[in-house]
């Protein structure tokens, strides 16, 4: 096992004006399951195509260990990737596609099933082993392309939206596995993915990418409460978060016909506007309050959404509400006043956090 380190690692490709990946500094420790996430283009798979040596660096360094690969060439870096897509040899059995990286290296056929044995039993895929690729179904053949990995006791596992392929239940149960799995074996992991949900509930620290820049690393729950910027804060969260443009009064910010309070010393810095984020949770409904006129009203289940548009205010708000007794499209109803610990100051211009 070992550590990942990029050191102002640069990647810019042929006939750009600008970095694809710009200038990452990041490390992730020994045996951490680390996600990279953010919209697409965002440079989160050239950076992981990067690690692997399947892209060249421009400038800076990556180190494994204390070992600078840079300008290794993929068979030597002692990494494993499982892709978006299986890569399975269709006229191998299971077996012999998990197993055919060792054949590849020369191992003994001994060790070859015992390793293959090992992974297929961490995986619930021994009774597969005698199988087609066609024979099975999509999360089988993803196990299949983890064990493929697994089997090679790589220092690093590289995982590069491995899931996008599967239908949404199956994408939830196999999810669990692959952070169950992680945890079991220990070994470094770097998965990149465009889904908030999967980077909020996999990694033990996620990195948030956009225009090929971090703009935050920590824990899920540290991104989620306390988001650098306003970037972060409106990428992360399902639905997201309520940012609306605010005027600074005496005492805080103004919403509607109410103050907002919000610390002097937080709004120091500020201009004459700020951006004020909050979550949908944390507005509540109430029988007086900032007027909403419901527009769309999204029920998930055990939990309900409305979308609304009040005056003075150009951005939709959304709000969750009672599944039992959601609004009706039209009607009008009143959020209650903001709670000050729950509201995120951001700079107007800058986006970041005040």
């Amino acid at each position: 096992m070992a550590s990942v380190t990029f050191d102002k690692a640069t990647r810019i490709f042929d006939g750009q004006d600008r970095p694809t990946v710009d200038a990452i500094d990041l490390r992730i420790e020994d045996g951490e399951f680390l996600v990279l996430v953010g919209p697409s283009g965002c440079g989160k798979s050239t950076t992981l195509r990067m690690l692997a040596g399947l892209e060249d660096v421009d400038s800076g360094r990556i180190l494994i260990g204390d070992r600078d690969v840079t300008q290794l060439p993929p068979k030597d870096r002692d990494i494993a990737m499982v892709f978006q897509n299986y890569a399975l040899y269709p006229h191998m059995t299971v077996a012999e596609n998990m197993g055919f990286a060792l054949r590849i290296a020369k191992a003994s056929k001994a060790d070859i099933a015992a390793r293959v044995a090992e992974a297929a039993e961490l995986l619930g895929l021994t009774d597969f082993l005698d199988r087609k690729p066609k024979a099975l179904s999509g999360g089988q053949r993803q196990r299949v392309a983890m064990g493929r990995a697994i089997v090679r006791s790589p220092q690093v596992f590289l995982m590069d939206e491995p899931l996008s392929n599967l239908d949404a239940k199956l994408r939830v149960q196999t999810r669990t596995q692959i952070a169950a799995l992680q945890r079991r074996l220990g070994t470094t992991t770097v998965y990149v993915t465009h889904d908030q949900v999967e980077a909020m509930t996999m990694g033990d620290r996620v990195a948030v990418m956009d225009a090929g820049v971090v703009q935050q690393v920590a824990t899920p729950r540290e991104i989620y409460d306390h988001p650098v910027n306003v970037f972060v804060a409106g990428f992360l969260g399902s639905p997201a978060m309520n940012l609306l443009d605010l005027p600074v009064v005496d005492g805080g910010v103004r919403l509607g016909d109410s103050v907002v309070p919000v610390e002097r010393s937080v709004l120091a810095e500020a201009g004459p506007v700020v951006t004020v984020g909050v979550r949908p949770e944390n507005l509540g409904i109430a029988p007086q309050g900032l007027p909403v006129t419901v527009s769309v009203v999204e029920e998930t289940g055990a939990d309900a959404y409305l979308y609304g548009h009040t005056e003075n205010l150009t951005d939709n708000i959304v709000a969750r509400t009672d599944w039992r007794h959601p609004p009706e499209k039209g009607s009008v109803i009143h959020l209650a006043p903001l709670d000050h610990t729950q509201v995120h100051v951001f700079h107007a211009d800058t986006g970041r956090r005040l």
